[in-house]
């Protein structure tokens, strides 16, 4: 990413805070919701904070999102419900996670993404136990339990080198991917809404962020002339 990338962003964000008044922007303000990121950002981080988060979990983090952290904040305000942030704990560094479930330990293992994840969903389905086919309740519920298990561990698996970016509500999460040939895509993970898992175009976390700088932007605009 060219070094101008994030000029006045955080400035722009910090306008945002002051410039909502009505209270319009989803996800700023608690009302559906969440607590509300109320256009907070937190601090940057450094250089040695950022690699160190690298090294911790083994990754090369994209280079937009990286300048990202080390230009404008750890997290805070942005799509949805705000960004999750990165920050050092007892544990070492780890991303604030909302509830999309972001496993830190196969943040290096390649995201499979594409044709290959909708198979191993799809494979999945076929294999969903049907009452019918067993001589009984109890049998059915030791092979529904266990098929929920198999379910679980492959939700993991689909998220395997992403992390987990914002909530959009109703269970909907924004990842980015972090390993693997996607590396540097956002994703969009509808599966609570029997939707799928599945990248917004090429959008990268720049694209994504400053899209919604800028609907925001208009968003606001609009009420003031209304």
């Amino acid at each position: 990413m060219g070094e101008t990338t994030w000029n006045g962003v955080r400035e722009r964000v910090k306008t945002l805070a002051r410039a909502d008044k009505a209270q319009q922007v989803f996800g700023a303000w608690g009302k559906y919701g969440g607590t509300g990121h109320r256009f907070h950002l937190a601090d940057p981080l450094s250089e040695a904070e950022v690699s160190g988060a690298e090294a911790q979990w083994g990754i090369s983090l994209p280079a937009d999102y990286r300048a990202f952290l080390l230009e404008v904040g750890a997290g805070g305000a942005g799509p949805g419900y705000g960004l999750t942030t990165l920050s050092r704990s007892d544990a070492g560094w780890l991303w604030s996670d909302p509830g999309g479930g972001t496993v830190h330990e196969r943040l290096r293992v390649p995201f499979p993404g594409g044709e290959e994840s909708v198979r191993a969903q799809a494979e999945h389905e076929r294999k969903e136990p049907v009452e019918s086919d067993f001589e009984d309740e109890a049998a059915f519920d030791v092979a529904y339990r266990a098929w929920l298990k198999d379910d679980e561990r492959l939700s993991d698996w689909f998220l395997s080198g992403a992390v987990c970016l914002s909530h959009e509500g109703c269970g909907y999460f924004h990842w980015l991917v972090v390993s693997g040939p996607q590396c540097g895509q956002v994703w969009l993970d509808e599966r609570p809404g029997d939707g799928r898992l599945s990248p917004l175009g090429q959008f990268g976390f720049a694209d994504w962020y400053l899209d919604w700088v800028e609907k925001t932007e208009a968003v606001v605009r609009t009420a003031h002339a209304g």
